[in-house]
This record gives C-alpha cells, sequence and structure tokens, in this order.
C-alpha cells in the first residue's frame, strides 16, 4: 500500500470539492437563485451558466465520493466500521448534491421549452429544491461526513496531528447543528450564526486536504481496534 500516493491524490480531491463547489453556488447559480423569475423566459438566458455549475457539481460528486474511497483500505485498517460509515455519508451527500443539480437543470429547460408560462412562482419552487437539496446535503451530511466521522477517524488514528482532527470533531456538529436549525426556524439560511458555525469546518476540510498533499498521512501510527 503505496499510503504517500493514497495521501497525495486524497488532498487533491479535498482540494477540488473546494474549486468546483464555491463557484458553483456563489457564481454560476447565482443568477437563478436571484431571480427565480427567469423561468418565464424573461432576463438573461441562464442556461451556460447554469450548465457549467452542474458540471462542476458532477465533478464534485466524483470528488467527494473519491475522498472516502480512495483512503478507504487505509482507513479500514483503524476502524472498518467509520471508513465504511464514511464513504456511506459522502454517497448519500452526493446524492442531495444531485437532487439540487437536476432541479436546477429542469428550471432551465422548461424556460426553453416556454413551458413555465408566466407564472414565476414555479421557478421559485425549483431554487427551493435546490436550497433544500444544498442544505441537507453539502450541509447537515457534510458536517457528518467530513466533521464527525473523519474528524474522529483522524482523530483516533492519528494520521492527521490531533489538534488538526480537533477541529472536524467541533466543526462537523456546529455545521450539522446550524443546519437542522434553519430547518427549524430558528435562524435564516445566509445568517450570521450559520456563517460562525461553519468556519471551523471549513478550515478543518481545507487544511486536511492541503496537509495531505505536503505532508501525508502518518500511517506508521499503531491501528487501534476496528
Amino acid at each position: 500500500m503505496n499510503t504517500r500516493k493514497i495521501a497525495t491524490l486524497t488532498g487533491w480531491l479535498m482540494v477540488v470539492t473546494f474549486v468546483t463547489s464555491i463557484p458553483a453556488y456563489f457564481i454560476l447559480y447565482a443568477p437563478v437563485r436571484d431571480n427565480p423569475a427567469l423561468i418565464t423566459g424573461t432576463g438573461a438566458d441562464p442556461t451556460v451558466s447554469v450548465g457549467l455549475g452542474a458540471t462542476l457539481e458532477i465533478i464534485l460528486i466524483i470528488a467527494n465520493v473519491g475522498t472516502a474511497v480512495v483512503p478507504y483500505a487505509l482507513f479500514r485498517r483503524y476502524s472498518q466500521s467509520l471508513a465504511l460509515g464514511y464513504v456511506a455519508a459522502r454517497l448519500i451527500e452526493g446524492t442531495f448534491i444531485a437532487i439540487g443539480l437536476v432541479s436546477l437543470l429542469t428550471f432551465v429547460y422548461m424556460r426553453q421549452q416556454g413551458t413555465a408560462g408566466t407564472d414565476a412562482a414555479l421557478g421559485e419552487v425549483f431554487v427551493a429544491i435546490y436550497d433544500r437539496a444544498f442544505l441537507v446535503g453539502p450541509g447537515i451530511l457534510a458536517g457528518i461526513a467530513n466533521g464527525m466521522i473523519l474528524g474522529y477517524l483522524m482523530y483516533r488514528s492519528g494520521l492527521v496531528p490531533r489538534g488538526l482532527a480537533m477541529l472536524g470533531i467541533i466543526g462537523g456538529p456546529l455545521v450539522a447543528a446550524s443546519g437542522i436549525a434553519i430547518m427549524l426556524g430558528v435562524t435564516e439560511r445566509g445568517s450570521a450564526l450559520q456563517g460562525i458555525a461553519t468556519i471551523p469546518e471549513f478550515i478543518w476540510e481545507l487544511s486536511f486536504g492541503v496537509y495531505l498533499i505536503v505532508k501525508g498521512l502518518q500511517a506508521d501510527s499503531d491501528p487501534g481496534p476496528a
């Protein structure tokens, strides 16, 4: 088992998740998210923008699953249940990402076909589906997968410095809790509370990817019980 190659590839896949997700959400999908009335055929055509965003998110789904599948053989030496749980959580997260991108692709298709009529409410429905799918997938489930499961696995195994892994253990529950708070109406999406809760998880995921690229995994540590 070439631990260094596994670590490097996993690190780059983690970085790819940032490179693909941020432009898709904040830039390419922004015209549709900000103006659901575009579904009626008015305003600038968002086809290219949404198509590029969907392409990036397809790559995102592949990279997400890859971050769990590529190191699985190594991770299971330390905990088979946590390694398998990480793969499962990433697959479910990818499913919700796919639901969101299909919703926006359907939005664009209905605009192209002229089947939405003049009712902007239909556009708001597709945007709402995307928003809720994003909340559950990259929001709550990402906190569970990358924060709770991966963070605890790294802390327990010592594959990365435990101080670094603590960011995941702290950040994961905060992200998941903020997502649940939004679903319950306690706070709003994009609020300061959600932004603050996201910071530890954001730093953890990015730092984890960079650390694996630069330093690799400390695979000489003793595996714990599976």
